[in-house]
C-alpha cells in the first residue's frame, strides 16, 4: 500500500468539508477564502517609493536634536520652529506608509523637501561662523568688492578666530592665502551685508545648497525625488559643510544638471538651449573649485564615445569640442577680471591646493606612513601614485566604456585614496553626483558606445590582453603607492629635558636628533595628540639643519610660549618632523614621563 492513498483521502474529506454549500451563499473553497496578497489598486504608489519617502523623512533626524537642544537655551522661536519640523517628520512617516495615490506620495515628498529646507535655514542661524574655507571666501569676496587684489595675498589675521584651522605646509609655515577659483568669493559678494568672520560665504555656499537641492528634486524622475533631499540636506553632512563655506559644495552643485541624464548631451549631434546650458554649467563648476577639473575628462570622453558609436568619430568629435569650447568660454568669462589684473598670482592661486605643500592627512594609504610605520623618506610618492592611478583609471574607462560608463562619477575619486591629502571630503562632497548618474544614467545607454581596440586587443586571446593592459595601465600606480608606504623615517628624535611653566604647561623642548639618511634634512617639528596636526614649534637652539648620518641637539620652543598638557592618561603624544626637500615624516611616540607628567 503506497503513502499517498491515506494523505490523498485525508485531502479529499477535507476539501468536502470545506466546500459544504450554504443555504443563500455561493460555494467557496477554504483556499480561495484565505486572505492572500491583493492587486495594486491603479495609481497606487509602489512600495519602493514609499520606503524611499520614509528614509528621506528618518533622514531629516540626524543632528536635529543638538540643534534644538542649541536653540532652546537662547532661541526659543527657532526651537519651536524645529519642534514643528518634528512633528512633520512624523505626519510625513505615517502618511508615506498609508496614502493610496502615488500623486499623494509625490506631495509627500515635496513636504519633507520643504521640512529639510526649513531645518537647514535653522541650523544656519545658529552656526553660521564658518571655518578657514568661509573666512577666506568672505575676505576675498570683500577685496573684490574694494578694487585689491585676491591672490597671492596672505591673511594671517583671519586664521586667530575661534574655529577657524590653519593647513600647516612641509616646509614649516601655513598656508594663508586664498586657493580657489573665484565663482565663490563673486557668489559671496550679496550677501557682505551679513557681517564680519565667515557668515556671508556660509550663506552664500547654503544657499546654493538649498537651490541645487530643489533643482536635483525637479530633474530626477517623479519616484525618486526623495533621494535628492536625503543625499543633499539629510544626513547633515553636506548642509554642515555648506556652513564651513566650503566651494566645492557650488561646483557639485553646479555639475548637478551636467550629470542628470549626461550620455544623451549633444544627442544626434544637437546641443540645443539645454545643451548650451549644461555645457555652461560645466564651465561653472571648473570655476568654483578644483575637483571638477578630475571629473570633467571623464565626462568627455564617455560622450565622444557614446556619440562616436552613434554619429562616427568626425561628428562625435565636433560635438565634444563644442561642448568643451563652451565650458572653457563661461570658466574664462568668470576668471576673466583675475586673468586681467593679477594674472601670475591668479594661476599660482587656483593651482595652490596641487603645489602648496600641505602636511600629510587624511583617510586614505598615508595612513600608513602617519600612524603605522613612523614615517616616510618618500612621501612625494604618494601624489605621484595618485595622479597616475587618475590617468590609469581614465584609460580604464574608455577602454571599457560600455561598462564602467554609469560609474564616470564616481571613479575619479577613487585615485584620492592614494593621495598625500586623502580626506574624506573629496569622496563625500560628491555624492549627489553619484546618485543622480545611478537614477538617470542606465548601463544600456552606453550600449553602443565606441570602445578603443587595437588590433592586439581583438585577436584570438584577447581575454589576456585586456587582462595583461588592466595591469599595465595600474601597475606605475601600484609601484608608486609601495613604494611610498614602505619608506623609512629618516630621523630619530629623543626628548632629552623639558621644561614648564607649570605642572600641566610646556615652555621648551630639548632634543636629540639623528638623521640616518643620505642627504641634509630641514626639519619642523610639531607635537600631536591626536589624528590632526597642531602648530609648528619654533627653533630656539641648534642647528636647523641635520647633515647626513648627523646627529645634533636642539632646543624647541612651543608656539606662544606655552603647550597645554592633557592630564588623561589615555593622551598618546607623537612628536612630528616634516621636510620640504625631499618630503618626508619622521614620527616619534613620547611618553608622559619625557614629558614631565606622571603615570
Amino acid at each position: 500500500m503506497s503513502w499517498s492513498s491515506p494523505v490523498a483521502s485525508v485531502r479529499a474529506v477535507h476539501l468536502a468539508e470545506t466546500q459544504q454549500v450554504t443555504p443563500g451563499r455561493r460555494t467557496q473553497s477554504a483556499v480561495s477564502a484565505a486572505p492572500g496578497p491583493r492587486a495594486q489598486a491603479p495609481g497606487a504608489p509602489a512600495q519602493w517609493h514609499r520606503v524611499l519617502t520614509l528614509l528621506a523623512d528618518v533622514s531629516l533626524f540626524i543632528g536635529t536634536r543638538s540643534v534644538w537642544t542649541q536653540a532652546a537655551t537662547h532661541r526659543p522661536v527657532l526651537a519651536a520652529l524645529i519642534s514643528v519640523c518634528y512633528a512633520s517628520i512624523l505626519v510625513t512617516g505615517v502618511l508615506a506608509l498609508t496614502v493610496r495615490r502615488a500623486r499623494s506620495l509625490a506631495r509627500l515628498d515635496l513636504v519633507v523637501l520643504v521640512t529639510a529646507i526649513v531645518l537647514i535655514a535653522c541650523t544656519w542661524a545658529l552656526n553660521h561662523a564658518g571655518g578657514d574655507e568661509a573666512v577666506l571666501s568672505t575676505q576675498a569676496a570683500r577685496e573684490i568688492a574694494n578694487g585689491h587684489t585676491v591672490y597671492g595675498q596672505p591673511w594671517p589675521w583671519l586664521f586667530h578666530a575661534k574655529g577657524v584651522a590653519l593647513t600647516p605646509t612641509v616646509d614649516g609655515g601655513y598656508d594663508f592665502t586664498y586657493g580657489y577659483p573665484p565663482l565663490t568669493p563673486l557668489l559671496t559678494l550679496p550677501f557682505l551685508w551679513l557681517g564680519h568672520g565667515g557668515a556671508p560665504a556660509t550663506a552664500a555656499v547654503t544657499v546654493v545648497l538649498v537651490v541645487g537641492a530643489v533643482m536635483m528634486w525637479r530633474l530626477l524622475p517623479t519616484p525618486w525625488r526623495s533621494a535628492a533631499t536625503m543625499v543633499c540636506l539629510g544626513f547633515s553632512f553636506l548642509p554642515m559643510y555648506a556652513r564651513q563655506g566650503y566651494p566645492a559644495i557650488v561646483a557639485m552643485v553646479l555639475l548637478v544638471p551636467v550629470v542628470v541624464r549626461w550620455p544623451r548631451l549633444g544627442a544626434e549631434g544637437r546641443l540645443g538651449a539645454p545643451g548650451i546650458a549644461r555645457a555652461a554649467c560645466l564651465g561653472a563648476a571648473c570655476a568654483a573649485q578644483q575637483l571638477p577639473w578630475f571629473v570633467t575628462p571623464f565626462l568627455l570622453a564617455g560622450l565622444y564615445a557614446v556619440r562616436r558609436g552613434e554619429l562616427g568619430g568626425r561628428e562625435a568629435a565636433r560635438v565634444v569640442l563644442r561642448i568643451a569650447g563652451i565650458a572653457v568660454l563661461t570658466w574664462l568669462l568668470i576668471n576673466a577680471y583675475f586673468i586681467v589684473t593679477e594674472p601670475g598670482p591668479w594661476i599660482r592661486g587656483i593651482a595652490l591646493p596641487l603645489t602648496q605643500g600641505a602636511v600629510v592627512h587624511g583617510q586614505g594609504l598615508v595612513d600608513i606612513s602617519l600612524y603605522f610605520t613612523h614615517g616616510s623618506d618618500r612621501l612625494d610618492w604618494y601624489g605621484h601614485a595618485s595622479m597616475l592611478l587618475a590617468a590609469a583609471l581614465l584609460a580604464l574607462f574608455m577602454l571599457f566604456v560600455r561598462r564602467l560608463g554609469p560609474a564616470a562619477t564616481v571613479l575619479p575619486w577613487c585615485a584620492f585614496f592614494l593621495a598625500t591629502r586623502s580626506q574624506d571630503g573629496y569622496y563625500l562632497l560628491m555624492t549627489p553626483l553619484w546618485l543622480a548618474a545611478a537614477i538617470t544614467v542606465p548601463l544600456s545607454d552606453f550600449s553602443g558606445a565606441w570602445q578603443p581596440r587595437p588590433r592586439w586587443l581583438t585577436a584570438e586571446r584577447r581575454k589576456p590582453a585586456l587582462a595583461a593592459a588592466v595591469v599595465l595601465l595600474v601597475l606605475p600606480a601600484l609601484v608608486s603607492a609601495t613604494l611610498a608606504a614602505t619608506g623609512k623615517r629618516p630621523m630619530r628624535m629623543e626628548v632629552t629635558a623639558a621644561r614648564h611653566v607649570s605642572a600641566l604647561t610646556l615652555s621648551t623642548l630639548t632634543l636629540k636628533v639623528t638623521n640616518s639618511g643620505s642627504s641634509a634634512l630641514t626639519p619642523h617639528y610639531m607635537v600631536t595628540t591626536g589624528q590632526g596636526m597642531s602648530k609648528y614649534w619654533s627653533l630656539a637652539h641648534g642647528p636647523a639643519t641635520i647633515p647626513a648620518h648627523g646627529t645634533a641637539t636642539v632646543v624647541l620652543r612651543a608656539p606662544g610660549g606655552h603647550y597645554a598638557l592633557s592630564a588623561k592618561k589615555s593622551t598618546h603624544f607623537r612628536l612630528r618632523a616634516f621636510t620640504a626637500t625631499p618630503q618626508t615624516l619622521s614620527t616619534e611616540d613620547v611618553s608622559r614621563a619625557a614629558l614631565g607628567l606622571k603615570g
